[in-house]
């Protein structure tokens, strides 16, 4: 791995990275069906235009600047900077990280998010850790030195460091995965017993191995706050033991994080977040990469029609449905109790989003049956959305509307009641500019 930094600690501890096998939030690159180190993606080649980067730019040229603080470093100045909540913080206590020497039941790895930025802080290990987005790229990955003597640097940390992750969790894409790990007292992952990719669509019984968790969820279980023996199996893990639990302070000494809190609100939505943010982004690389072969293709053959291919319009529409699907949130995990956060994230997320004229947001949450009141992800407002080639984002409208319409009645959309179909396509039309001019356009108003 090459690491772009004079400090040998941190060199050191980055070249660990190419042991860990199971991250809690992991990120690769794929090892077959994506080639987005060659045109037209050229991932580590590209100069990446995400919120970091360009907060890098600001501090070259002065008009920023990251405040210390001797308990957290650059940590609470780098979330005000980029917009993210304390209240966003989750905790993972599995030794998952590529700094997993500094973490454990007692002292867990902070992870704090919005909708672009994931932060992540481990007590008195030498970076912090930060996955962003660029529209154009996927995730991008820096680490910055929790060192208050050198000028604040984002490192970028590209392919050299990432072989090692298993990318086919995030769908073939440099992206985010969040995992479910049975845990030992000691921090040490127990593999014999499994492990779960966690989203929207995941059992409840099988989230947050490996995690905090406080909040309240009725009779449903999960793995958060459970650590295991080499007796246990999955079979025989007490699961009531991390149970609707609303206060840490008899598990760890929270004293060292922003707050007390790993609230289970901001669990779900990040599960949710971390696959849409993977789904937009192998549609976007899947269209540009159609459209690239396509180009080539006709210029080899000489062939000048502006006819589409048959088979680059099934690889954008196949890309594309499957990110439909999930916006739409198709097979989202019914919720049999009702859920109650403990940090105020709920709050602060749902004020957030912008609201339709009747007061209503796609950020509203229920929480009784299901994540959100009206079900279509937020994701659709994000940068990374608006990136996406036209092929891409015009069939997504179109198919969004076909269904929210009426016209499609396909069992794969029976979720939704006519209600939702019709408060989702007012709510859309309002607040999101780019749909309501495809409607005007196409006379679908």
């Amino acid at each position: 791995m090459t690491v772009i930094s004079t400090n040998k600690t941190v060199r050191k501890l980055l070249l660990g990275l190419t042991a860990i096998i199971l991250p809690a939030i992991s990120i690769g690159f794929a090892q077959g069906g994506f080639d987005y180190e060659e045109a037209p993606i050229k991932y580590s080649a590209s100069v990446p235009n995400d919120p970091i980067s360009r907060l890098q730019q600001k501090i070259d040229r002065g008009t920023v600047s990251l405040t210390w603080d001797n308990h957290t470093g650059y940590l609470v100045s780098l979330l005000q900077q980029l917009g993210i909540s304390g209240s966003s913080q989750m905790l993972v206590f599995s030794k998952t990280s590529f700094q997993r020497e500094y973490i454990s039941p007692d002292r867990p790895r902070a992870l704090y998010f919005n909708d672009q930025n994931y932060i992540g802080f481990v007590q008195g290990a030498p970076v912090l850790e930060i996955a962003t987005v660029d529209p154009q790229l996927g995730a991008v990955f820096y680490v910055i030195e929790q060192d208050k003597n050198r000028k604040p640097k984002f490192i970028r940390q590209t392919h050299e460091c990432l072989q090692c992750h298993d990318s086919n969790m995030a769908g073939g894409v440099p992206g985010h995965v969040m995992r479910s790990v049975y845990t030992r007292r000691d921090g040490q992952p127990e593999f014999r017993n499994g492990s779960f990719v966690t989203n929207d669509q995941s059992p409840f019984r099988e989230r947050w191995g490996g995690w905090y968790v406080t909040g309240t969820h009725g009779s449903m279980r999960h793995l958060g706050n459970i650590m295991v023996s080499g007796a246990d199996t999955p079979n025989t893990v007490d699961v009531d033991r991390g149970a609707n639990v609303t206060d840490l302070h008899k598990l760890i000494d929270t004293h060292p994080y922003i707050n007390k809190y790993a609230d289970i609100v901001a669990l779900m939505v990040s599960e949710h977040q971390i696959k849409l943010l993977n789904l937009i982004t192998r549609a976007n690389f899947q269209t540009r990469m159609a459209l690239d072969y396509e180009k080539k293709l006709k210029l080899e053959l000489g062939y000048n029609a502006q006819t589409r291919l048959d088979s680059v319009n099934a690889r954008i529409q196949g890309a594309s449905e499957s990110l439909v699907q999930a916006l739409l949130m198709c097979k989202e995990e019914r919720l049999t109790a009702d859920v109650k956060g403990t940090s105020g994230f709920t709050e602060t997320f749902a004020s957030h989003g912008p609201r339709d004229s009747k007061g209503r947001s796609l950020r509203d949450f229920d929480l009784r049956s299901r994540l959100f009141m009206y079900p279509c992800s937020y994701m659709i407002y994000s940068d990374a959305f608006d990136g996406l080639p036209a092929e891409s984002r015009e069939y997504v409208f179109l198919r969004i509307n076909q269904i929210l319409n009426g016209s499609d009645k396909s069992d794969t959309f029976s979720h939704l009641s006519p209600e939702d179909r019709k408060a989702i396509f007012e709510i859309l039309k309002d607040t999101k500019p780019s749909f309501a001019a495809w409607l005007k356009l196409h006379d679908k108003a």
